[in-house]
């Protein structure tokens, strides 16, 4: 009885994994670094699978803790804020390439890019037809944020886990043939990444949005797993909302995506 809780908050027991995320990031980083320098791929991958590892550990203890009960009303709220804030970081770091494309865009010359000569796109630069492939996967991207809202919607309102299951389903699919048919994009590309400001930029932009569609099929795929399980009800399920939540962010920095660099940005 000493020990029993009685407010409202996670008071967390020590663990490993925030050192563990530290070093695993730091392998992963030098890794990197040795192998842009050809010194070989090992040090990276080493530094992935650490950095994989204490992901899957850190949030498998996140998962335990919930069935616990350690995630109370309060905790719950810290937890939706936190996710809220990280998607604001990640808002901010796609500003700065939309950013870095407008600038270049507007104002087509300066001692950084000389080659431009006042016109954007560059001389040379045969850019995609917004209204074909471009245009498919926002459809498909679309569609996939629909049934992540079906799924969301059949947890909430009646806890039907069928449609839940296939809700989620048919979001991964989509998800994945996403990232399909942008691989086979960037390999009929007329552009390469290296030798021009538009190329660096249009594969850092949408790259970066393609890693995160991945990242986010991964973490559909979990909430999935986690709903054959049985882990979710209609009032306890931040894990699945938090999918939800980074799956829309997903689609809106694609819609800016396809307007401003496909359609605009041509």
């Amino acid at each position: 009885m000493a020990h029993e809780k009685n407010h409202d908050y996670h008071i967390l027991n020590p663990s490993i994994w925030p050192f563990m995320g530290a070093v695993s990031a730091f392998v992963l980083l030098f890794g990197s670094v040795l192998f842009f320098h050809d010194s070989g791929p090992w040090v990276m991958l080493v530094g992935f699978a650490l950095t994989f590892y204490t992901m899957y550990s850190w949030w498998a203890d996140v998962i335990d803790e919930a069935h616990q009960g350690d995630h109370t009303p309060v905790v719950s709220i810290g937890l939706r804020y936190g996710f809220i804030m990280f998607i604001m970081s990640e808002i901010m770091f796609f500003v700065a390439w939309f950013w870095n494309f407008f600038k270049h865009a507007m104002y087509p010359m300066g001692p950084q890019s000389p080659a431009i000569d006042g016109v954007w796109p560059p001389v040379g630069i045969e850019t995609f037809d917004p209204w074909h492939l471009p245009l498919i996967n926002t459809l498909i991207l679309l569609c996939s944020g629909c049934f992540a809202t079906w799924a969301h919607h059949a947890l909430v309102h009646g806890n039907n886990r069928q449609e839940m299951k296939w809700g989620l389903w048919g979001a991964i699919l989509l998800g994945v043939f996403f990232s399909i048919l942008q691989a086979y994009e960037y390999s009929h590309a007329a552009f390469g990444f290296s030798g021009n400001v538009y190329g660096g930029t249009f594969y850092m932009a949408t790259g970066f949005h393609g890693v995160h569609v991945i990242i986010g099929t991964i973490f559909l795929a979990v909430c999935l797993v986690r709903t054959y399980k049985g882990h979710f009800t209609p009032k306890h399920h931040i894990g699945f909302e938090a999918a939800a939540w980074y799956w829309h962010f997903v689609d809106v920095v694609w819609l800016f995506l396809f307007f401003a660099i496909y359609v605009w940005g041509a």
